[in-house]
């Protein structure tokens, strides 16, 4: 399994916590360092079933600035 982190979140780190207490094999990529590109990002979406305004963190400066809250939601 391969775990996407960014290093100052408490939630990466919380999350690392948890799989290290139970054993887990995973490998660790920072995404920041290393974004994943589209086409990553489209096969995660997809096997989580979700679209992408369902990840994306509205409430950052970036992406209130871009209005990203009230961009049109279409599926697919």
């Amino acid at each position: 399994m391969e775990i996407w982190i960014n290093p100052a979140c408490s939630k990466c780190r919380g999350a690392l916590k948890l799989l290290d207490e139970e054993g887990a094999s995973y490998t660790v990529r920072r995404y920041l360092e290393d974004p994943p590109g589209p086409d990553e990002l489209r096969a995660v979406l997809e096997r989580l079933g979700l679209e992408p305004w369902d990840i994306v963190r509205t409430q950052e400066a970036e992406a209130k600035e871009l209005g990203l809250k009230d961009w049109p939601r279409e599926a697919g």
